[in-house]
């Protein structure tokens, strides 16, 4: 997807929570479509460390106490953090001595100590920038009219200094439309530029994780039967300007499964898909894969110093986690 310095261009691994999917249809409404994505974080994210200008010098209070890009606040000294407002709104109450900050890193929680400098204007501040948010456009892989559940993008929105996926907090996904195109490069993976109507609400976000994002939403179309990989000839179906869909020509060259699930590598065949992106770009995220009349996956990733091949993911893993949000 889209999204700004969140979107890896290597593959990740595959981690989702593995339950039955007996609960979805057999046949899928394929998506295909652009959707604009928002998404708010538990917690606020360690975006860089800086530095505080004293009267007596610089410093860096982040720094010394050990904080990373990356990292997720949760906790500022007696104060739950999940939002940008709660921390400006818990730094405000800091008064100079030492305080505790918790930390979400690789999974785990941390709990470090941090001392506040004061600033020329006599403002208590820890060198940190942050955010707590992010926000751009990927593809819809599936619609499951049953159970109002669909999936999307086929990898998390993750942290571009970790890779981890983002905590989430709360999120929506958007009427969007594609307005451009970056074509890739060899060692510059390209990407479609997209315009987000967030006056058009589509669907929740309940669930980020390796396998995609999830939620409840409502669309409509024809339906496809679900399947497997194979090697050989198949398509994708994405978008490439405004809101038209369209399939095009692929060819998957290698199958890998494990007890983690089922991956593919692809090759972008179609002249025309060649000709106007390069191959796979930032944005086709989440492009359904279609084999023999079936959904069978989704694109998740693109080789960065081949921009005509990339990974792709199977429907039945996306479905495995995206029971979940039913």
């Amino acid at each position: 997807m889209t999204i700004k310095k969140i979107m890896a261009a290597a593959l990740s691994a595959v981690l989702c929570v593995v339950l039955s999917a007996a609960a979805f249809a057999e046949s899928l409404v394929p998506g295909g479509g652009a959707v604009g994505i928002r998404m708010t974080t538990d917690g606020v994210v360690v975006a860089g460390v800086s530095e505080v200008q004293t009267p007596n010098g610089k410093r860096s209070p982040a720094a010394e106490a050990g904080l990373k890009k990356g990292d997720v606040i949760t906790r500022l000294g007696g104060a739950d953090i999940g939002t940008a407002q709660d921390f400006k709104t818990a730094l405000a109450q800091l008064d100079g001595s030492e305080t505790t900050v918790t930390i979400e890193r690789g999974g785990k929680a941390k709990q470090l100590n941090i001392t506040p400098a004061q600033d020329s204007d006599g403002a208590w501040k820890l060198g940190l920038w942050l955010r707590d948010g992010v926000s751009g456009v990927g593809t819809l892989t599936f619609y499951d009219p049953e159970t109002g559940v669909y999936g999307a993008l086929g990898h998390s929105i993750s942290d571009e200094a970790t890779g981890e996926a983002l905590p989430l907090g709360d999120g929506g996904i958007y009427k969007a439309q594609i307005v451009g195109i970056v074509p890739g490069e060899v060692g510059a993976p390209g990407q479609l530029d997209g315009k987000t109507d967030c006056t058009k609400f589509l669907g929740d976000i309940r669930i980020n994780c390796g396998c995609g994002i999830f939620g409840k939403a409502d669309f409509d179309g024809p339906t496809l039967e679900t399947g497997d990989f194979e090697t050989g000839k198949a398509t994708i179906r994405c978008t490439l300007s405004g809101e038209e869909t369209r399939e095009y020509g692929i060819e998957i060259k290698k199958v890998y499964s494990s007890a983690e699930g089922t991956t593919v590598m692809l090759t972008v065949t179609d002249p025309e898909l060649l000709a106007q992106t390069g191959g796979i770009v930032q944005g086709m995220s989440g492009s359904p894969i279609i084999q023999n009349g079936k959904l069978v996956g989704a694109v998740t990733h693109v080789f960065v110093n081949d921009p005509t091949s990339g990974y792709g993911i199977s429907i039945r893993d996306m479905l495995k986690t995206a029971e979940s949000a039913a």
